[in-house]
């Protein structure tokens, strides 16, 4: 029996791992998905245990790889995507974090990105990195750790020490520390990273004071990262593409052209829209970034973040307890013709763009004696596509036309969820047949590298949509409901 050559995909996230192997058509032949526990050791700090990341990797990846040889496929390469941001720092010959990975969420550096905004360094910050000077970038993570670590800032200096994103620290892992690289869209999220020229930049870098010889080689997102241990999968396997979940996803939901918008609904929302070869400024506080870098050839993207999204439905079944299920808001949503009113501002860690206030904090607003479980849970849904609404207003006043959303993530199978999108955006919004999209990205990217694809325009027509979305609201109905939610975020700012 010949072997089918297939690619496996690591998606590392915030709350889980997963692993996927996709054959040369982007269907799924195998997934395991393994969840780790989510640390908070003082108010607005969060913290993963960075032996989690790795053994949850390790474990999925094992058995997504057996069972897809035990069908009779051949993993040829490996692909990575990974939660951005996220600041880990280890020891070069041992692998050995020094401190837990600081997780994007984490807010514990405000103080000092405030510093540093008063002091007027932000121009110079977005200028090279497209970027806002906030806690959720790595760089005043990096800061931190050396600051609090005793002798990290000696042994870094020494170049004894590492730093990495969760990608670079997993190329690690599965090389036994021979590589040291990242690629350019997670490069482009750590502040440090000058996205027009493509390099580590020595201004940012000691505004920072992080050390050079902390830093990652930066390759493209389809490249050669080096060859996994043979203890790991039995045999060596070549790492051939990485890119950070957001990016991943939209080289998944092939948006290629100039004006491709993807969102994907994950524990926060992301909207990414291909610029192309042009670097969008927004003048919104919208994000200027890397979507990703092939053949040396830079491809940028507008990207506008909403912290809170599925960590929201997490929050009502975990802490408030009005679910056990994530599946059982749309039937709740759908049981109640309105909210009546009701509107939660889901600001727990902040407000994400186009406001970037770190201080908000959540609000629920528009209560009566008749408020009850269906109104708090439609909502909190209700939220997140107001949110999206901002961002693509946001991206429009930076000039930008937009016509239909692609959009993906584990929150948008819920399709009363997709509908009332498509109703409150005026927009169409197609969901793909593939929603595995941030994996499907990492392989695709690996799949380039390693020849079972030719080229993006094969992979363009590989892609296609499950359901699409069509609004079919008034728009006085639309303006009322967009009205009462300005308001309540005005509220909570």
């Amino acid at each position: 029996m010949s072997n089918k050559p297939a690619i496996l995909a690591i998606d590392q996230g915030t709350t889980s791992s997963r692993a996927i192997v996709f054959d040369q058509h982007g269907g799924v032949v195998s997934v395991f998905r393994q969840e780790f526990d989510q640390l908070y050791p003082a108010n607005g700090w969060v913290e993963h245990n960075p032996e989690d990341i790795w053994q949850t990797v390790l474990v999925t990846a094992r058995q997504a790889f057996q069972q897809a040889e035990q069908k009779g496929y051949e993993v040829i390469s490996i692909g990575i995507t990974n939660q951005r941001e996220t600041t880990l720092i280890w020891e070069r010959d041992t692998l050995a974090a020094i401190y837990p990975a600081i997780v994007w969420q984490d807010r514990r550096t405000a103080e000092l990105c405030k510093a540093l905004k008063d002091a007027g360094h932000e121009e110079m910050v977005t200028q090279k990195t497209g970027l806002l000077l906030d806690p959720y970038f790595s760089a005043s993570k990096i800061y931190w750790i050396l600051n609090n670590v005793s002798n990290a800032r000696e042994r870094a200096a020494n170049g004894e020490l590492a730093f990495g994103t969760v990608d670079s620290y997993l190329i690690a892992q599965l090389t036994a520390g021979k590589v040291h690289a990242t690629d350019a869209t997670n490069a482009s999220r750590t502040s440090l990273f000058d996205i027009s020229t493509q390099t580590w930049d020595d201004e940012l870098i000691s505004l920072f004071n992080v050390p050079a010889e902390l830093l990652p080689e930066v390759k493209d997102s389809s490249s050669n990262f080096g060859m996994t241990e043979k203890s790991i999968f039995g045999r060596k396997i070549p790492i051939f593409g990485v890119a950070g979940d957001q990016q991943a996803a939209t080289v998944g939901q092939a948006c290629f052209e100039t004006g491709d918008i993807k969102s994907t609904y994950g524990t926060g929302c992301f909207a990414m829209l291909n610029t192309g070869k042009e670097i969008v400024r927004s003048s919104n506080r919208l994000l200027s970034t890397v979507a990703y870098r092939l053949s040396g050839e830079t491809t940028y993207a507008l990207e506008g973040s909403i912290f809170m999204a599925g960590a929201s439905v997490q929050w009502l079944r975990d802490e408030v307890q009005l679910i056990e299920h994530a599946d059982e808001t749309e039937a709740l949503a759908r049981s109640i013709a309105s909210t009546d009113g009701v509107y939660l501002v889901p600001a727990f860690t902040g407000l994400g763009a186009p406001h970037w206030d770190p201080d908000a904090r959540a609000a629920l607003l528009g209560m009566t004696r008749d408020s009850g479980k269906a109104e708090i849970v439609r909502a909190t849904l209700e939220s997140v596509v107001y949110q999206t609404r901002d961002l693509l207003d946001a991206m429009r006043t930076d000039g930008v036309e937009i016509n239909r959303l692609r959009v993906d993530g584990g929150m948008i199978k819920n399709n009363w969820l997709a509908q009332f999108l498509s109703n409150i955006l005026e927009l169409p919004v197609d969901r793909p047949k593939v929603m595995e999209t941030t994996a499907y990205g990492a392989a695709i990217l690996a799949g380039l590298q390693s020849g079972i694809f030719n080229s993006i325009d094969d992979v363009s027509k590989l892609w296609q949509a499950e359901t699409s979305f069509s609004p079919e609201m008034s728009k006085s109905e639309r303006n009322k409901l967009i009205g009462g939610w300005q308001q309540a975020v005005q509220r909570v700012l």
